[in-house]
């Protein structure tokens, strides 16, 4: 379960309050201004933060100066936290911080180089999806590295009636290896999967529309990277209606481009939006750290 508001929480507590400001971005999103997550924090402002994280589905913290002891400490008022299959990818002494890099040491990758290659809803392949992913810029490109947001909720509210009545009712079934073979073919940052890792990510089904567990708003639960078919149609079917989903997921009027800053932590709500990585040219270094909230099984709109 998520920490209380009220509860202290090691290392240094959260208990001062910060006056801060959220600032709408035009699309999608909100930047928060005058804020130290590594400093104590009020239940007021942590409930501030929940409202506004709510409300805007994409918070862009600037600005922070945190270690990975405060992140992980301020992700975990949200909820226990998940820990990623490609655990030769995690930080050390901090299994639930996955490090997202193109760097290499000694000629191996440190992280993850191409995280987010396709649209996605990060961990939607678990039975138990993601919450939301805190990620945390620690080293940036002169250029490249933006990450394209795009709202689920307002991709229903516009999808086509036809597609709607397409969907409904249905379910489609969510697997981390969709993807992984063209990945591992395309890039050296993909090791082989171990048996066990494999066990790990066994196909699952959600709702393809869901409601949204605390503001039962309806979203749109697909996504390229994981969505694998629509249960009960035949293939070419479903990889027809999942195309014309997709696409409609993305228009641009539905997107918020971050532009990552020095010191940025970006806090974004899986069960509103999926994201997607757009690239930093490989010789120039990017690293980040994420964590991932847990969140609960998707329900049925």
């Amino acid at each position: 379960m998520a920490a209380s508001l009220q509860t202290i929480h090691e290392p240094g507590g959260f208990s001062a309050e910060q006056a801060f400001t959220v600032n709408a971005l035009p699309a999608l999103g909100a930047e928060i201004f005058n804020i130290d997550l590594g400093r104590e924090m009020s239940a007021n402002n942590l409930a501030q933060i929940k409202q506004a994280f709510l409300e805007h589905h994409v918070l862009v913290f600037r600005d922070q100066d945190i270690t990975p002891e405060q992140h992980v400490a301020f992700s975990r008022f949200f909820g226990p936290l998940q820990i990623h299959v490609l655990k030769q990818f995690q930080l050390a002494n901090h299994p639930e911080i996955l490090i997202i890099s193109n760097i290499k040491e000694n000629e191996r990758p440190i992280g993850l180089g191409d995280a987010g290659a396709f649209w996605h809803s990060d961990l939607s392949y678990k039975e138990i999806p993601s919450l939301g992913s805190l990620l945390y810029a620690r080293q940036l490109p002169a250029e490249g590295g933006d990450t394209h947001f795009a709202d689920m909720h307002l991709a229903w509210q516009t999808l086509p009636l036809h597609l709607k009545k397409a969907i409904e009712g249905k379910q489609a079934e969510h697997t981390y290896i969709k993807k992984y073979a063209e990945l591992q073919a395309r890039s050296p940052w993909r090791p082989n999967l171990t048996q066990a890792q494999l066990e790990e990510v066994k196909p699952v089904v959600h709702p393809v529309v869901s409601r949204h567990p605390e503001t039962g708003l309806n979203t749109l639960f697909v996504n390229e990277n994981f969505t694998s078919r629509i249960i009960g149609l035949p293939q070419d079917e479903s990889d027809d209606l999942l195309a014309q989903l997709f696409a409609h997921s993305v228009k641009p009027e539905n997107v918020y481009i971050h532009q990552w800053q020095d010191n940025d932590l970006v806090f974004w709500d899986n069960r509103s939006v999926i994201h997607l990585a757009a690239g930093t040219p490989d010789h120039l270094p990017r690293k980040l750290y994420r964590t991932t909230v847990e969140g609960t099984r998707p329900l049925a709109a």
